[in-house]
């Protein structure tokens, strides 16, 4: 059986996968457009190989430590750097075998999709990865990654990316987006400006990121409008270098809109740091309203992506850093937190909001009848866990019938793990077509009307929606 099956994903009855199948013929090949994802822009800007499959594959990737983890496989056995620079293991072959006698953990997981996709059409591997055949996978794949064939540039071109946006701090000088732009290379690969570390007080260093990004804007950050001016100036810089979108990452949607006193007093009790935990709240509430305005003037799609209690294990954050694994869902609000942002720019034909969660039960109830009335507002497509076939799925089937397909935005892979995105890309498509073959086959849907949607939702709603 080979690792990927032709009818990966597509319905079992047969009327319905020979729809999804005919679908599916009609844009698996259509180029990848990946306007929101963790990729570092280093890899393309220098074209260096990648160390080994162990470095390119595991130790980036928090979907697949994570599990490792919870079973009782330290990060330092799987060679996480700690903050610290206590020693973790570094032989990626010793990885890569612990690893592969836990493979089995992944079974049923889209990681396992992911990961089985990689090793049939990026390192033409076709049996399954076990402990017996560990260090063959490994010499096989570092062998591979040896090559000119498969350095960033060239896996950039051979996955078929039109376009592929970063997530990049405000504090960041954006160099390796200069490289590349000054490199002649024809990869498009744009900024996305996320200023979580100068709008969350209670983000690590915020008072030094304050005073930093005043010094990068030129503005005075100790005044409420100069700190506002230094939003828009670096939010001009990122655009400068092609960016279409920002990037929000919040614990609640919770938003606010002040009057400019109340706003400044405020913002002098954060700038301070005398601002108690509901102040420090208000604020990135307010903030959320004030990136809303500017994109109004500014044109850049607003990103918000709400609902993880990140960092949730003290020890390891402290240890290891962040993004490791220990960002859990929590119960979103959005009917009531995003009206203050609603009525000040929810009408404005000028500004363009997606919105994700990681709380399915907000999808039919709130998400989808927001979005289908509002007209800055559309639905980011199902997120980190449940970026799987089954969340993709309940995705379709609870906003579709409120939403419909044109609020809402395509895919996003949001990844770290880079030869990961033509995996994910391809699950979304398979699952897409999938959902609109059973609707072609219960009547609900005219065929050529599917084979529409079908181009929509894998190409042409993101081209849309992030300005590409």
């Amino acid at each position: 059986m080979a690792l990927v099956a032709q009818d990966l994903l597509f319905p079992a009855d047969p009327t319905s996968r020979s729809v999804a199948r005919d679908l599916y013929a009609g844009i698996k090949d259509l180029p990848i457009v990946s306007p929101h994802g963790h990729t570092d822009p280093s890899w393309y800007a220098e074209n260096k190989p990648f160390p080994d499959p162990a470095q390119l594959l595991i130790v980036p990737d928090h979907y697949i430590f994570r599990m490792l983890f919870s079973q009782g496989v330290t990060l330092e056995e799987l060679g996480v750097p700690t903050l610290d620079g206590a020693p973790v293991e570094t032989d990626g072959g010793r990885i890569w075998r612990r690893f592969a006698e836990n493979y089995h953990l992944f079974r049923g997981t889209p990681t396992r999709l992911w990961l089985d996709y990689t090793f049939a059409n990026l390192f033409d591997l076709s049996d399954p990865l076990t402990v017996d055949n560990a260090d063959n996978y490994y010499d096989a794949i570092a062998t591979r990654l040896a090559t000119e064939a498969f350095r960033p540039r060239a896996m950039f071109e051979r996955f078929n990316i039109e376009v592929i946006s970063t997530t990049d701090s405000a504090l960041d000088d954006l160099k390796w987006h200069a490289m590349i732009r000054d490199s002649g290379w024809s990869g498009r690969v744009l900024p996305a400006y996320r200023p979580d570390a100068v709008i969350d007080p209670d983000f690590e260093g915020f008072g030094e990121n304050l005073d930093r990004l005043g010094e990068v804007s030129g503005c005075d950050t100790g005044r409420w409008q100069g700190y506002l001016d230094a939003h828009r100036n670096r939010r001009d810089y990122f655009k400068s270098f092609g960016a279409t979108a920002t990037d929000h990452g919040v614990l609640s949607a919770q938003t606010a809109n002040l009057a400019a006193g109340e706003a400044q007093v405020l913002f002098d009790r954060v700038r301070h740091g005398t601002a108690d935990a509901s102040e420090r709240a208000l604020f990135r509430a307010q903030m959320l309203t004030e990136m809303a305005k500017m994109s109004a003037d500014d044109g850049l799609v607003m990103q918000i992506h709400p609902g993880s209690w990140r960092n949730h294990s003290p020890a390891v954050f402290r240890k290891f850093g962040r993004d490791k694994g220990f960002d859990i869902p929590t119960q979103t609000d959005y009917v009531g937190s995003l009206k203050p942002l609603l009525d000040a720019v929810g009408t404005d034909p000028r500004v363009s909001i997606i919105l994700f969660t990681l709380d399915e039960t907000s999808y039919a109830r709130e998400l989808a009848p927001l979005a289908g009335v509002y007209p800055a507002l559309k639905l980011g497509p199902a997120w980190w866990f449940h970026d799987s076939p089954e969340g993709m799925r309940r995705f379709r089937e609870m906003t579709t019938e409120t939403a419909g397909f044109y609020n809402t935005v395509g895919f996003n892979d949001d990844t770290r793990a880079f030869p990961s995105i033509p995996a994910r890309h391809d699950v979304a498509r398979r699952v897409d077509c999938a959902f609109l073959g059973r609707l072609v086959a219960e009547h609900r849907l005219r065929e050529e009307e599917a084979h529409e949607l079908a181009h929509e939702l894998t190409y042409d709603l993101v081209k849309r929606a992030y300005n590409l």
